[in-house]
């Protein structure tokens, strides 16, 4: 089976785990998704992910996922450039998720970031996700 879009199967399985109050979930590797999981890392709003691999030699993504007083601390993680429709904004026209409280995650040319950085950074990009 191919994904047609394997960044929103994986917001989805951190939603479903989330959903059942798993501890981990396994993903499948790619190195854009090890970047996007580094920016929620350092955000807080995962604990840790661990690149793995398995008996096939075929690499896994073990992703820890956070709770806080029995209650996700992702509330909302929403894909916002999908591949029938991609998403663009320039350095001074990032969103402001949830008034600040929440986050972006943009792909730049210097990298996946979140919106604080792109902003420090005076870079634009595509918008991949929203988390609250």
């Amino acid at each position: 089976m191919t994904l047609m879009d394997p960044i929103g199967d994986m917001f989805t399985r951190i939603r479903n785990g989330q959903m059942r109050f798993l501890n981990t979930i396994d993903l499948p590797a790619s190195n854009f998704r090890l970047k996007i999981l580094e920016v929620l890392k350092q955000e807080g709003y995962i604990t840790n992910y661990v690149l793995e691999k398995n008996e096939k030699n075929k690499k896994n993504l073990k992703v820890d996922l956070k709770y806080y007083e029995g209650h996700p601390v992702i509330k909302e993680i929403k894909r916002v450039s999908k591949p029938g429709r991609r998403v663009y904004s320039k350095a001074d026209s990032i969103p402001k998720i949830q008034n600040g409280l929440g986050l972006a995650i943009l792909s730049t040319p210097k990298g996946v970031m979140s919106d604080i950085e792109a902003r420090k950074n005076n870079l634009g990009g595509e918008i991949i996700c929203k988390v609250f």
